[in-house]
């Protein structure tokens, strides 16, 4: 199956908060091994069905993880009812709440990819709190990002609120996922001052002619607001 610049992710797990769960304190790096292989299965995932069709083998390759860690990730997305595996076993797995009519978001896909693996995974060591955080930033990106300035304009309170990252931490994330070139750091007007300006995150690979090189004097404080904040 050929890769797709982008594949639809559902999102709406991580608009109740569902990113909330994968906590470095109960489970550790195998949270950040669960969606980094979340990440891949939506890659593969069939448009019409659903379903992804990936054996451990390409999973394993994708992600630079190995077997025993990715297994352990694999029963964590299970058991939190974001993706079920399917009736032929290890190599069919079903992203629960694939929706096209609702509830999804755009996630980068071809990309991100240096022959069969995700060229930014290499560079997790799955040994610190700062790659889950990164990981779940980067999910959290993707579902709070605005359709017209394909980015997203979230407030470290609402970050936290979303993902349970502490604010204090939230720096260090952002800065990871910048410095593996999965997301730009853009600076926008503030919506709560005509003065200040605020961070907004656009994803590598998604939508690139549209970001503040080319629309940056167009955009105005009020295109940033969600209704929900």
């Amino acid at each position: 199956m050929a890769i797709q610049k982008w594949v639809p992710l559902p999102s709406t797990w991580i608009e109740e908060h569902g990113l909330k769960k994968f906590q470095w304190k109960y489970g550790g790096s195998d949270n950040t091994a669960a969606l980094m292989a979340l990440v891949v299965i939506a890659h593969y995932v069939d448009s019409e069905t659903g379903l992804a069709k990936i054996t451990y083998d390409q999973l394993c390759t994708a992600t630079d993880v190995s077997r025993a860690k990715l297994s352990r990730g694999l029963s964590i997305l299970e058991k939190r009812g974001i993706v079920r595996r399917w009736q032929n076993g290890r190599s069919s797995f079903e992203l629960v709440g694939y929706d096209l009519t609702s509830g999804w978001c755009k996630l980068p896909a071809k990309p991100l990819y240096v022959g069969p693996v995700v060229e930014a995974f290499r560079y997790f060591r799955l040994r610190s709190k700062a790659e889950l955080n990164a990981i779940k930033l980067y999910l959290l990106f993707a579902a709070r990002r605005g359709r017209d300035t394909n980015l997203a304009n979230i407030s470290f309170d609402k970050i936290n609120e979303y993902s349970g990252i502490r604010r204090d931490e939230i720096k260090a994330a952002t800065s990871l996922l910048a410095s593996l070139s999965l997301v730009y750091i853009e600076r926008v007007p503030s919506a709560s001052n005509d003065y200040g300006v605020a961070n907004a995150y656009r994803l590598a690979g998604l939508e690139t002619s549209v970001h503040m090189g080319t629309r940056g004097r167009q955009f105005d404080a009020a295109e940033f607001e969600f209704p929900s904040e």
